[in-house]
Parts: C-alpha cells; sequence; structure tokens
C-alpha cells in the first residue's frame, strides 16, 4: 500500500518513481497499483492517446514482461491546489539490452483524495546512445 506521501497530491516525484516501479516490477495486480494512485474514472491522454483504468492496468503486462530496470529522473515537478505538472524522463532497459529513454511533459488534475484524476502528457524518445565502434587500423 502507497504511503500518503507517494500519492500524487502529496509528492508528484516520489509518485512517478514509486508507480512506475511498481508497475514493471511489481508481483501485485496491476489494478491494484493503478487504483492506489488514480481514481476508478482516471482518463490519461498520452500523446492524444486516451488510457482509462483497464487500458493503465494493461500497459503493465507488456512492461512486465520485457523490462529489466527501470529509472524515473525527474526534473521538475509542481504542485499548485488540484493541479499537477512535471517534467521527467523514464529510462527502461530491456531484456534484449535496449535501453530506451522518454521525456515526458505531465499535467494533472487531482481528486479531493490526493489521487489523479486526469492527466495530459506529451512525450518525447530520447536519442539512443550510439556503441562505440572499434577503430580499425591498417598498416596497408
Amino acid at each position: 500500500m502507497a504511503t500518503s506521501s507517494t500519492l500524487p497530491g502529496r509528492d508528484i516525484a516520489a509518485y512517478l518513481r514509486t508507480y512506475a516501479t511498481e508497475m514493471a516490477f511489481s508481483a501485485e495486480p496491476p489494478e491494484v497499483i493503478v487504483d492506489r494512485y488514480h481514481t476508478p474514472d482516471i482518463v490519461w491522454l498520452s500523446d492524444g492517446h486516451p488510457m482509462d483504468r483497464n487500458r493503465l492496468a494493461a500497459h503493465a503486462k507488456p512492461s512486465r514482461k520485457n523490462v529489466t530496470q527501470c529509472r524515473v529522473d525527474v526534473t521538475e515537478a509542481l504542485t499548485s491546489g488540484d493541479h499537477v505538472a512535471a517534467r521527467y524522463t523514464i529510462t527502461a532497459t530491456m531484456r534484449t539490452g535496449v535501453t530506451i529513454a522518454t521525456e515526458v511533459y505531465m499535467f494533472g488534475d487531482l481528486a479531493p483524495d490526493g489521487r489523479l484524476r486526469r492527466v495530459d502528457a506529451i512525450t518525447r524518445d530520447l536519442p539512443r546512445a550510439k556503441k562505440a565502434t572499434p577503430e580499425v587500423i591498417s598498416d596497408h
């Protein structure tokens, strides 16, 4: 169970880190995790694509199958009344060894109990670091 300090309305940065980790690695059912931090009527728009409670929970299945490491770096996080905003980067390492980094700009509305009831997020994929290729030196 989340402590009150990890509710989005209490500490949006702590929520972002905790929620991502729980959704990717917890043995708890994803629906329980979604309900902990979001109202039952949650509307999460990510790049214009809407997700409700069931779609948020379903989003955990591929993450749990494919992600081996996950880190959330919060650059900015603000709370004003029943509104939150954050800019953060989520970096995930996949079972294949590929690392994916996504920058997220998130704006949300809170319910009176501190859970999120609406999120509008804009994302952009960050360039992957290129692997160094060995320099070939030739005598010829």
